[in-house]
């Protein structure tokens, strides 16, 4: 039902993560430095693959887009995020909002199947090893990155245009950046559709893309088991170690935020660990792959040690 003596909104403010004055510039000076290492992490990893021709493999070809997502998604939310920390206005208009929500959504939609994806790629690596070159062709690799681009389209357009049909009667968002539920709870209008779509829609999202990962890992699992020395199963798990460990804390905290009771959740709660996939994943992400991932390190020393990467 439509709230009584309401007035339009056509921007908003933006609350952000504290009310605090005195936190504001040491919040400033740590994400700018996290932004700053997402932004030479990523493009660090992409142009990495790029350059070493022994990383021209399906693996690193997945690797180098999800460096890509991260960084895109991550500049949708972080700047605005640094800007508000030292500004003194802090609002955002109608239509910057409904941007940073359909491209935030977009980024965020094609890294839930990108993940899957890679997981894809691990399990045909690992349970057919000779002919994973055959297998992973050309043509299924980029099958199976356009399928994540899809999703993500359909998610950003489905949630941004059912968000910004509804008016607005109250204008502060109490959060640092437009995210769904905050925005949508500001409306003068019942938006319980818009809820069940967007529980709908992040179990789908969510639920799919998880499934194939984990069922992907069974068989990775029941492939490794198979190996008979220790040794072996133990590099074999290695190569894709840091895929799952990238996977179980970018599902993990989406599923806090996204699928969870309400009657349990704060406000605050929903900030932090919004603020761990939007702004920190981002940045972990490409030092889990170059810490825990061995031809990424030796890469990285040929390009130090200034050898060929042909």
């Amino acid at each position: 039902m439509m709230k009584e003596n309401h007035t339009m909104v056509y921007q908003f403010v933006l609350l952000g993560i504290v009310d605090s004055p005195e936190l504001q510039i040491p919040l400033f000076i740590f994400f700018l430095i996290v932004y700053l290492i997402t932004l030479v992490g990523n493009l660090g990893m992409i142009l990495l693959i790029r350059l070493d021709s022994r990383l021209h493999t399906p693996m690193y070809f997945f690797l180098s887009n999800l460096s890509f997502v991260d960084l895109c998604y991550s500049s949708v939310v972080t700047p605005k995020m640094l800007m508000d920390f030292v500004a003194e206005s802090k609002t955002i208009s109608l239509a910057g909002c409904a941007a940073q929500m359909w491209f935030f959504g977009f980024f965020l939609g094609i890294e839930c199947y990108l993940l899957a994806s890679m997981a894809y790629d691990r399990y045909v690596a690992i349970s057919n090893p000779l002919l994973y070159t055959v297998v992973m062709s050309r043509k299924l690799c980029a099958q199976l990155l356009l399928g994540p681009y899809f999703v993500g389209l359909l998610n950003a357009i489905t949630h941004t245009g059912l968000t910004f049909q509804l008016t607005f009667c109250e204008s502060k968002i109490n959060h640092f950046f437009c995210d769904i539920p905050a925005v949508i709870s500001l409306s003068c209008f019942d938006t319980q559709l818009n809820k069940i779509v967007l529980f709908v829609m992040s179990c789908a999202l969510g639920t799919l893309s998880s499934s194939i990962v984990i069922i992907s890992y069974i068989y990775i699992l029941g492939a490794i088991l198979k190996i008979r020395s220790a040794e072996g199963r133990r590099k074999t798990f290695s190569t894709c170690s840091s895929h799952l460990t990238v996977v179980s804390i970018f599902f993990g905290t989406l599923f806090f935020v996204y699928v969870r009771p309400s009657s349990n959740f704060t406000v605050d709660q929903g900030k932090i660990t919004s603020m761990l996939y939007t702004v920190m994943i981002p940045m972990l992400n490409p030092l889990i792959y170059s810490v825990r991932n061995k031809e990424v390190k030796d890469a990285l020393r040929r390009l130090i040690k200034g050898k060929g990467f042909l």
